[in-house]
């Protein structure tokens, strides 16, 4: 019995910035429903990685598909449109635009036809939001500017999320908030890339996990493998 195509399939890929290559032949797979957790010190390569699957880098070589599809050297917006929603470092809400008015500008059906991620069922999931409706991106603490890029992107109905550092900076409640609307999605059946430094947090929610280092993926393996050996956490990651 043959296994079924993933999702995401990363395979070989190189890129850089101009002449400065940041990735060496890095391999990603993600199965529909399956959520892969990316981890790695600083300056590894893991933000390069989501910005080359998303078309923001062009890679150099290698191959990127998606539900079948080569999407290497897409347009961002073009990418966006296969199903695949970012929840960028650094969240990128626009300053001048509502609570609102963000989900209503991007809340439209999945490539698939799905609808279920709907403005109201953000403000469910995030009630902090619901009572900030009104309020302009740049009138929103860290935490809630971090609950409305989550609910920006699940407003496309995508495929696949990609969360890089969601819960950065973050005070311990709110990170808590975070994990906890992660674990809903996962119940959800959702697929997801999930860029983050607490490991422990990642085990739990996790099937799989890649360790980048160097622009290598320099171990790959199950939850259960990452939990059992903590010796990977200090070698490659720090922890």
């Amino acid at each position: 019995m043959t296994a079924p195509t993933p999702l995401l399939d990363v395979a070989g890929v190189h890129a850089g910035y101009g002449a400065s290559e940041v990735l060496f032949g890095i391999d990603l797979a993600v199965a529909r429903g399956e959520i892969v957790g990316v981890l790695g010190r600083n300056g590894m390569g893991k933000t390069t990685l989501v910005r080359t699957v998303m078309g923001l880098v062009r890679p150099s070589a290698g191959t990127i598909a998606f539900a079948g599809r080569a999407i290497a050297g897409l347009a961002p917006n073009r990418v966006a449109r296969s199903g695949i929603a970012l929840v960028p470092e650094g969240r990128q809400v626009f300053p001048n635009l509502s609570v609102e008015e963000h989900l209503s500008a991007f809340h439209r059906p999945g490539v698939e036809g799905a609808t279920a991620w709907t403005p109201a069922r953000v403000f469910a999931m995030f009630p902090a939001l619901a009572g900030r409706r009104d309020h302009l991106g740049n009138q929103l603490s860290g935490g809630e500017q971090q609950m409305l890029a989550i609910g920006r992107a699940l407003v496309t109905n995508p495929l696949l999320l990609i969360l890089d550092e969601a819960t950065e900076g973050l005070a311990p409640l709110v990170r808590e908030e975070i994990w906890r609307a992660l674990a809903t999605l996962r119940s959800a059946g959702l697929a997801m890339i999930v860029i983050d430094k607490y490991v422990e947090r990642l085990v739990a929610i996790g099937d799989h996990h890649v360790i980048v280092e160097k622009g290598r993926v320099a171990w790959r393996g199950s939850s259960q493998a990452l939990g059992a050996d903590r010796t990977l956490w200090h070698r490659h990651l720090g922890a």
